[in-house]
């Protein structure tokens, strides 16, 4: 039977065992019937208010110290450091990666990543050295090296340095030719562009170092790019045209070289021989010489046949006497025609080298006169006396 059911008044709760009808308990005498426990069981019973509310204070400061402790553990990654402040104002020193602890409320920790390379780029159309319109675009890599610097040095790092690099690059192409920024210059430009741009960081000491800088791009306007692809095309050709000459030296020269060292070894081949001929020819003359003077006319008799002989032999001419016979020759002149155009030159030389080629040298006939007019002027003489 429900407790609120007629005969059902046993069952009420809010009701006590002496059968008298009440209302709910009074919060406040819960309360009170709460605390009396507590001071009772803190002492004689006198003064338990005063207790409990010491005892709350204790164990709220309490927690709030244990809060407060534990809310100053932090944590730095390894790529980062942390800048300390405290009260707002710099340490000077950097918090390291690992967990550590800081005073809540007084220290505060600025985590900067100072391992990790980051990119900027720059482009646009800028006016060069040559008034000319060219567009731009280049890109740097940086990485942190102060972090304190980088926080608190400028405004904002990030787009002061963005207006370093935009400054660098205008300056540097403001000073250069646009061949030069299109063709074979663009090393040249990124190096100046990194050494201006070194330059303006270090006076603003925003704590970053470059890294490295990139020249990603560079052409004219659309207007004139068909004629500066032509011109860029024949730059190019020039460079290969001159790479192929180059080759073609490198190739020639040592073969040049070759020749002219044979030709050098050739004539001192034969400036070798001719010394050694002339010296067999004197000697040989020199051999002919007793036998000339020897017999004279008999001498000179068998030079001149030796002589017709070899002229007769060398010519297609046939010579024939036929006075006072009528008898008709077959001279078979293709047998001799093939004997004289077989002779070699070995042979020629082997004659020339005989004794009878000795004879026909110009050296010898030139003695042989000049031993002929001296005989004859002993004959002279002689015929005198």
């Amino acid at each position: 039977m429900a407790w609120n059911e007629p005969g059902g008044d046993k069952n009420d709760p809010w009701k006590n065992r002496g059968g008298k009808e009440q209302g709910p308990p009074d919060l406040d005498e819960v309360l009170k019937n709460l605390f009396g426990k507590f001071g009772k069981s803190g002492g004689n019973g006198g003064g338990s208010g005063k207790s409990y509310t010491g005892l709350g204070i204790g164990l709220a400061l309490t927690i709030v110290v244990v809060v407060w402790a534990l809310s100053g553990f932090y944590t730095i990654k390894e790529a980062e450091r942390g800048v300390i402040l405290r009260f707002g104002e710099n340490t000077g020193v950097l918090a390291q990666p690992g967990l550590s602890w800081k005073m809540t409320f007084i220290d505060e920790i600025i985590p900067v990543n100072v391992q990790n390379i980051s990119s900027l780029g720059s482009a646009g159309a800028m006016l060069t050295e040559d008034e000319n319109m060219v567009r731009v675009e280049m890109e740097m890599q940086y990485r942190i090296a102060d972090p304190y610097k980088w926080k608190f040095s400028v405004t904002d790092p990030e787009r002061s340095l963005s207006q370093a690099l935009d400054s660098a690059i205008r300056y540097v192409v403001g000073h250069t030719r646009m061949d030069d920024i299109l063709t074979d210059g663009r090393e040249t430009a990124r190096q100046r562009v990194r050494e201006e741009l070194v330059s303006i960081i270090n006076a603003y000491d925003i704590g970053v170092n470059v890294i490295d800088m990139n020249f990603k791009d560079a052409r004219p306007p659309q207007e004139v790019k068909a004629a500066f692809d032509d011109a860029i095309a024949a730059q190019e050709d020039e460079v290969r045209f001159i790479r192929e000459a180059e080759a073609y030296a490198r190739e020639i020269e040592p073969r040049a070289r070759g020749q002219v060292n044979r030709m050098n070894e050739e004539a001192q081949a034969y400036k070798e021989r001719s010394i050694l001929e002339a010296q067999g020819e004197v000697a040989r003359f020199e051999e002919l010489l007793p036998q000339y003077q020897a017999a004279p006319i008999v001498t000179r008799q068998r030079l001149y046949l030796e002589t017709m002989e070899q002229v007769y032999a060398s010519t297609s001419k046939i010579i024939v006497d036929t006075k006072g016979s009528g008898n008709m020759m077959y001279l078979p002149l293709d047998k001799i025609m093939e004997r004289q155009n077989t002779q070699t030159q070995a042979q020629r030389d082997q004659a020339k080298n005989t004794l009878e080629g000795l004879r026909n040298s110009p050296a010898a006939e030139e003695l042989l006169n000049r031993t002929q007019d001296t005989n004859s002027r002993s004959s002279i003489r002689q015929g005198r006396n």
